[in-house]
C-alpha cells in the first residue's frame, strides 16, 4: 500500500514539474511568436506567410516516412523504465538509432523529389523568387530533426520532458531575437530560414547530449531480442497507418486553401491558426505532460484506478473547455483586428468552424493521453484512415462551395463521423471494463453548452466595439469570469466533479503529511 502511494506521489510530482516547464515554454513561445510574426508580415508580406504554411503542410506529408515510430518508441520504453532494465533500454535505443538515421535520409531524398510540384501548389499574384532555395532550408530543418529524436524520447518516457523544454526555451528565445534583428536590419528571407535551422539543430543537439549524461548506459552495446524486434515492427505497422491518417487529416488544409482559394488566404488563415495552435498547446499541456505517468499507471495499476484517473482528467477537460472555446471564438477577431488590421479578419463562420475543431481537439485530450500510453492506436488505425479519406472528399466538395469555411467544417464533420465515437468505445471496453454511454452523453452535453453559451455571450458583447487593447482586455476578462462561473455552476452537479475535488484534497493531504 505504501509503495503504491509512493509511486502515485512520484508520478504526480513528475507530471506537475513537466506541466510547469511546458507552460513556461509555451507562454514564452507565444510572446516570441507574435513578435516574430508581426515583424515577418511587415518585412515579407502575407504571401510569404502563406508560403510558410504551404511548406509546413508539404513537409508534414514527408513525416509519413517515420511511420508513426515515435509513439511506438516511447510506448516501448515504459515497461523497461518501470522495471529498470538498462540492458533492454540500451538495446532499444541502438535499434531506433539505425532506423531514424535511415528516416532522416529518406525524408531528405523524398523532399527533393517534391521540388517540381511546388509551383503547382501556389496561387499568388506574383512569382516568388528563389522558391527552391527556400524550400531546401525548410526541408533540411525537418530532416535534421530525426537525427536526435531516438535519444530525447527517453526523456519523455521517463517523465523528464522538462529537460528538453528547458533547453528549447533558452535556444528558442535566442533564435527568435536573432531572426527579428535579421528581418529588421537585412530583410533577408534566406538568413531568416538559416537561423531557424541553426536554432533547431542546437536545441536537439544539446538535449541529446544531456540525455547521454543522464543515461550513460545507453552507450553500451546491446542486441534487441528477435521477439522484441518483431513486436516493435508490428507496432510500427499500426502506427504507420495511424500516421498516414493523421497527416492526411491535419496537413492538407493549407494546401487545399492555397489551391481552391489563394496562397494569400493561407497567410491570413495562418494567423488564426497560430493563435489556435498555441492556445490548444497550452490546453493540451495538462494532458500530454502526464502521458508518461499514465504509461506507468497502465503497467502498475488495476483497471478501477485507471478509470478513476481518466474520469478526473475528463472532468478537468469539460470544465476548462466551457471557458476555453468561448474565449477563442469571441475574442480572436478583435485580437487580429488590433494586431494586424481589419484586412486580416476572416468571416465569423470560419471562426465558428475553427471553434468546432478546437473543441474536438481539446475535449478529447484525456482520451488521447490514454491512447498513447496504452498503445490503443494499434487498434484504431483503420478508423483514422477512413476519417482521413472522408476529410479529403468533404474538404474538396465543401471547399468548392464555401471556401475556407467548407474546408475547415469538413475536418470537424469527418472527425465526428469516425474516431470521436470509435476510440472511446475501444478504450472503455478494453481498459476500463465499462460502457462509454455516459462519456458520449457528456461530449454531446458539453458541445451544446459551449455553443449556446457562446451564442449568449456573443449576443451580449457584440454591441461593445473593441478599439483598444485595454477594451480587448476588459472583454477578455468579462468572458473569462462569466464563463468560469457558468462552467462551475453546470459541472458541480455532475458526479465526476466530486471525484476531481476529492483527488485534489487527497494530494493536499498527502503533501501536508509529508511536510510534517
Amino acid at each position: 500500500m505504501k509503495a503504491g502511494m509512493k509511486n502515485e506521489e512520484n508520478r504526480t510530482r513528475k507530471a506537475l514539474r513537466n506541466i510547469l516547464w511546458n507552460y513556461g515554454n509555451q507562454f514564452l513561445t507565444l510572446l516570441l511568436s507574435f513578435a516574430s510574426r508581426t515583424v515577418f508580415i511587415w518585412t515579407f508580406g502575407v504571401e510569404y506567410l502563406g508560403l510558410n504554411g504551404i511548406f509546413s503542410d508539404v513537409l508534414g506529408m514527408l513525416s509519413l516516412t517515420d511511420l508513426g515510430l515515435n509513439s511506438a518508441m516511447v510506448y516501448s520504453f515504459y515497461a523497461p523504465l518501470a522495471h529498470r532494465d538498462r540492458t533492454k533500454l540500451a538495446a532499444l535505443v541502438g535499434f531506433y538509432r539505425k532506423i531514424y538515421l535511415g528516416i532522416a535520409l529518406g525524408v531528405f531524398l523524398l523532399g527533393l523529389c517534391l521540388i517540381p510540384v511546388l509551383p503547382h501548389l501556389l496561387h499568388t499574384e506574383r512569382a516568388i523568387p528563389h522558391l527552391t532555395l527556400y524550400y531546401l532550408f525548410a526541408l533540411a530543418n525537418v530532416a535534421s530533426s530525426y537525427l536526435f529524436v531516438y535519444k530525447t524520447s527517453m526523456l519523455t518516457a521517463d517523465q523528464k520532458g522538462y529537460i528538453f523544454t528547458r533547453v528549447s526555451m533558452l535556444v528558442n528565445m535566442a533564435k527568435v531575437l536573432a531572426q527579428v534583428v535579421c528581418m529588421l536590419v537585412f530583410a533577408n528571407y534566406v538568413l531568416y530560414l538559416a537561423l531557424d535551422l541553426a536554432g533547431n539543430l542546437l536545441t536537439n543537439a544539446v538535449a541529446s547530449w544531456q540525455t547521454g549524461r543522464l543515461y550513460p548506459f545507453l552507450r553500451e552495446r546491446a542486441v534487441l531480442a528477435e521477439k522484441d524486434r518483431m513486436e516493435i515492427w508490428r507496432t510500427i505497422f499500426s502506427g504507420s497507418v495511424y500516421k498516414i491518417s493523421s497527416v492526411l487529416l491535419n496537413a492538407t488544409d493549407n494546401i487545399l486553401i492555397s489551391v481552391l482559394v489563394s496562397t494569400a488566404a493561407v497567410g491570413i488563415y495562418s494567423n488564426y491558426l497560430l493563435i489556435q495552435t498555441k492556445a490548444t498547446m497550452l490546453y493540451s499541456i495538462l494532458f500530454t505532460s502526464i502521458t508518461a505517468s499514465i504509461g506507468n499507471l497502465i503497467v502498475q495499476a488495476a483497471a478501477k484506478e485507471r478509470f478513476q484517473v481518466f474520469r478526473v482528467e475528463q472532468m478537468v477537460s469539460s470544465l476548462i473547455c466551457l471557458i476555453f472555446i468561448p474565449e477563442y471564438v469571441l475574442l480572436v477577431d478583435d485580437f487580429i483586428g488590433l494586431w494586424l488590421g481589419d484586412a486580416y479578419i476572416l468571416p465569423k463562420a470560419v471562426v465558428f468552424a475553427i471553434g468546432l475543431n478546437m473543441y474536438l481537439s481539446c475535449i478529447l485530450q484525456p482520451l488521447w493521453s490514454y491512447r498513447e500510453a496504452t498503445g490503443l492506436y494499434r487498434r484504431t488505425k483503420y478508423m483514422m484512415l477512413l476519417c482521413a479519406f472522408l476529410n479529403l472528399l468533404l474538404s474538396v466538395w465543401l471547399g468548392l462551395r464555401w471556401g475556407i469555411f467548407g474546408i475547415l467544417l469538413a475536418s470537424g464533420l469527418s472527425r465526428l463521423l469516425t474516431y470521436v465515437w470509435y476510440e472511446p468505445y475501444l478504450l472503455f471496453e478494453s481498459y476500463f471494463g465499462a460502457r462509454p454511454t455516459r462519456y458520449y452523453l457528456g461530449l454531446a452535453r458539453d458541445f451544446v453548452l459551449i455553443a449556446l453559451w457562446s451564442a449568449v455571450l456573443y449576443g451580449i458583447l457584440s454591441a461593445f466595439a473593441v478599439q483598444s487593447w485595454i477594451a480587448w482586455g476588459a472583454k477578455a476578462a468579462a468572458v473569462l469570469v462569466l464563463s468560469a462561473a457558468f462552467s462551475l455552476a453546470v459541472h458541480r452537479r455532475v458526479s465526476d466533479f466530486h471525484l476531481l475535488t476529492n483527488r485534489f484534497r487527497a494530494i493536499l493531504a498527502s503533501k501536508k503529511a509529508g511536510e510534517r
